[in-house]
């Protein structure tokens, strides 16, 4: 069965990206920038929760972590959105802002693991 979530949790949404960080703005411009093929949304109702980004093409979560976040509520957060089928990474505010190379090289690295490219590419009959 699909899950919806409720109006309270879209108007929930919509709140959180209005008032977005810093690390969650550079992050959504560096999704939108280099990855559109994977169409990541910014402040996604899944379940229970709010992700910061979520792909429901290659099936991966984004969290954006500051220092309000507790290991063990993270944690129970993290099973329940991998029981929906989503693979979740989570960078902490710091790395987002201060090494962006890296969370690129992250997440790429994420999303080849869901959807690997061929390699070498397939012919197009083009080859000399």
């Amino acid at each position: 069965m699909r899950y919806r979530p409720s109006e309270d949790a879209t108007a929930r949404a919509r709140i959180l990206r209005a008032n977005a960080t810093d690390a969650e703005r550079a992050m959504w411009r560096l999704l939108r920038e280099s990855f559109p093929e994977a169409r990541f949304r910014f402040q996604v109702p899944l379940r229970m929760f709010t992700a910061d980004f979520a792909s429901h093409r290659a099936r991966l979560v984004i969290e954006i972590d500051g220092g309000q976040h507790s290991a063990e509520r993270d944690m129970q957060r993290t099973r329940l959105i991998e029981a929906e089928g989503y693979r979740v990474i989570r960078f902490w505010n710091h790395e987002v802002l201060g090494n962006p190379e890296g969370v690129w090289t992250t997440v790429r690295a994420a999303l080849l693991e869901r959807h690997p490219l061929p390699d070498p590419p397939p012919s197009r009959g083009r080859e000399k």
